[in-house]
């Protein structure tokens, strides 16, 4: 407990990277009258949600699948306006395609007897089980989004009282471990279980709450900001600076002051230094214990054991831009490899890039034209892989030699005339996270979400030691993914509206 008298309210903020998670929080404060300045290193805001605009083609960085609007909707519904002002979001039918090897293909949506269909294809005895699994993910869906999914876990107390929902839902078990008690067929096992990747988690080991993902899904329905997800950030940036809020650009934090047991304020790069009653990060948790706050030494305790958990593996990401249109392939396509676990225990615990591997190929241009020139289509294809503390290679090396073995993938199983149709292409890699994003071992979803890295065992939303610097993203709770940081900014800014403490 700080021996500084409590404030009524604080009067200014600081929020460091303007991602999802950052610019929610932003915009909280902002709205309820807290001063506050938003630092981007980059020069555009978005984090992982950036966009590179090449010879005509519109290339998202990602993330690119949006579910639950309302998260979203609520940053401006606070002072009474209205999403739709600044953003324009459509339906994404079917939410997936989902294609093995062995020549199935799987719609994945919320129509429930289209749904019903195509699972009956695989094993009319699923249809049931996938109805019990239904019931269960709602139930998880309760427990671990609506009722936890925005509330901070600052002391184990909180966990404890958690402790009998997680155990009435088995949370100890995998996602995959609970799908496969329900349902027989595994390529329905592996379409129910594939969601936890979309935040860095391997289904063979993510904790069994994460089924409320499906539910999320089926109640909300899957989306895309027209224009791309940059447009659903620049919607948050215009939002946020016609609230007052300041934005700078370019000019990365290099250090959070801090005197006893108090944030001070933000230096960054350029020399600018501004105090501040409050300080708020959403960068690269380890990043900034370990780069911003080496003159605290409880800050740097935290960072030695923050350097032994375990962190979500990175991303192999081509983007490339082609010649025709293709209203065959669907908007969000998961091309499955031939192995399932094994390819799994690969990139997660051996460390190994496998010669197989599956994709998830993006292609926005379905919904809507305009992110290509005329009679052209965007993609990209993203490729889960092991993360540089498991993987340490050159990737200026090998990026070139996976960017072509995916794109021949993407060519025998959908476009078979890929490389002559070819406009623009360019990858993005491990070493590119690590240094665009300052992300730990080039980690794509900052820590792994397990059971014993989740709520409590996550990084606090309000630091322990320094009781007016908080924290928002992937890396504090609930964790990775749009409604993940969305909500962990509804957690932070209850925390830093309560007054400091």
């Amino acid at each position: 407990m700080s021996s500084h008298p409590v404030r009524a309210q604080a009067r200014t903020a600081i929020v460091i990277g303007a991602g999802f998670g950052g610019l929610a929080l932003a915009i909280r404060l902002q709205s309820a009258g807290i001063e506050t300045t938003l630092l981007e290193a980059r020069d555009k805001a978005g984090g992982r949600a950036y966009v590179w605009e090449k010879d005509g083609f519109v290339f998202d960085a990602g993330p690119t699948v949006i579910t639950d609007p309302p998260c979203l909707q609520e940053l401006w519904a606070l002072t009474g306006r209205d999403m739709a002002d600044d953003v324009t979001l459509a339906p994404v039918t079917p939410f997936y395609r989902l294609n093995w090897p062995d020549g199935t293909v799987f719609d994945y949506s919320n129509d429930e007897p289209a749904l019903n269909a195509e699972i009956a294809k695989l094993n009319p005895d699923d249809v049931a089980g996938y109805a019990k699994f239904l019931e269960y993910a709602a139930g998880v869906y309760e427990e671990g989004y609506r009722k936890l999914g925005h509330v901070a876990f600052l002391d184990f107390a909180a966990m404890i009282k958690a402790a009998p929902a997680l155990a009435k839902y088995q949370a100890w078990c995998s996602v995959y471990s609970i799908v496969s008690s329900y349902v027989k067929d595994e390529h329905l096992r592996q379409a129910l279980s594939f969601h936890t990747l979309l935040v860095g988690g391997n289904p063979m080991n993510t904790s069994a709450i994460y089924a409320l993902i499906h539910k999320l899904e089926k109640d909300g329905g899957v989306w895309f900001a027209m224009g791309g997800t940059s447009k659903l950030i620049d919607g948050m940036v215009t939002h946020f600076e016609r609230l007052g809020g300041v934005l700078r650009l370019g000019d990365a934090a290099v250090d959070i002051a801090t005197l006893g047991d108090r944030a001070t304020g933000v230096t960054t790069a350029s020399g600018w230094h501004q105090d501040a009653d409050m300080v708020a990060c959403n960068g690269d948790v380890m990043h900034i214990y370990r780069d911003l706050l080496k003159s605290s030494r409880s800050a740097q305790r935290t960072k030695k054991a923050l350097a032994r958990k375990r962190y979500s593996p990175s991303l192999f990401v081509v983007h490339f831009g082609i010649t025709g249109t293709w209203p065959g392939i669907p908007h969000h396509t998961i091309l499955f490899g031939p192995r399932y676990k094994g390819l799994l225990s690969d990139i997660y615990d051996h460390g190994v890039l496998p010669e197989d591997f599956s994709l998830y190929l993006h292609h926005p241009t379905v919904t809507d034209p305009s992110m290509a020139p005329e009679g052209h289509s965007t993609f990209y294809a993203l490729a889960p892989v092991p993360h540089m503390g498991k993987f340490p290679v050159d990737w200026d090396e090998i990026g070139p030699i996976l960017e072509k073995r995916i794109l021949d993938e993407i060519g025998r199983r959908l476009i078979p005339d890929i490389h002559d149709r070819i406009v623009t292409k360019f990858h993005y890699a491990p070493n590119d996270f690590a240094a665009d994003l300052n992300a730990h071992l080039g980690s794509a979803f900052s820590l792994e979400p397990l059971l014993t890295q989740s709520a409590w065992f996550r990084v606090h939303n309000r630091d322990d030691h320094i009781p007016n610097l908080y924290f928002v993203g992937a890396g504090t709770h609930p964790g990775a993914g749009i409604p993940g940081v969305v909500g962990s900014a509804k957690a932070t800014a209850t925390l830093m509206l309560e007054g400091e403490r």
